[in-house]
């Protein structure tokens, strides 16, 4: 499987062959799901906490005698079931995170990038640099690559102007390849792979 390289003038500069193992899987959902699921979960902070019976500043002394009020038998005004008492069974600072296997991490990210291969949503620049930090040239530049909505993937170290040019774009994310991951690459709605970018993935990623 051979795709085109462009630059960012919409000029061709070549092909590249994407790797079959890599990019030429039959795509399975409950793989991305699970990854999905697996990143979004370890992003939740889990800071929710509720004021409980024992951690609830209220008095303690018995509401009313025990008997002869023709009324239920109480004790402390902390129970669930008065205004101002604790919560029963609420939320309790903790991790959302759960464990998922290397492999089927490693396998989702794969099947996520033949996904984008096999909807013919991915683009390949030759590199990710611009002269000046200029979002309007950006922008025109991205225009003529038919990009609004993507994701771009740039080698190990970024460029700064092109970051600084690209930060203020709306639907536009840019990371370096180190980064890559499958919740990103879901939600846009290209994926754009630098040259450095490819042959690093491959390396990576190649059985």
């Amino acid at each position: 499987m051979k795709l085109a390289i462009q630059t960012l003038a919409g000029k061709d500069a070549g092909s590249v062959e994407m790797l079959a193992d890599v990019f030429g899987l039959e795509p399975r959902v409950d793989l991305i799901q699970r990854m999905v699921r697996y990143q979004l979960s370890k992003r939740q902070q889990g800071t929710h906490q509720a004021q409980e019976r024992s951690t609830i500043n209220r008095t303690t002394k018995k509401m009313y005698k025990q008997k002869g009020t023709g009324g239920a038998r109480h004790g402390s005004a902390k129970a669930p079931q008065f205004r101002g008492g604790g919560r029963a069974f609420g939320p309790l600072t903790r991790s959302h995170a759960h464990e998922l296997p290397k492999k089927v991490r490693v396998l989702a990210l794969k099947h996520a990038l033949s996904a984008k291969a096999k909807d013919a949503n991915i683009v390949v620049l030759d590199k990710a640099e611009i002269a000046e930090p200029k979002t309007k040239a950006l922008i025109a530049s991205l225009a003529k690559l038919g990009l609004t909505n993507a994701l771009i993937i740039g080698g190990e170290t970024l460029q700064d102007n092109f970051v600084l040019a690209a930060r203020n774009i709306p639907n536009l994310d840019v990371l370096p390849v180190q980064g890559l991951n499958v919740y990103d690459i879901l939600r846009r709605e290209k994926l754009v792979l630098t040259k450095a970018a490819l042959d690093a993935i491959n390396a990576r990623l190649a059985s």
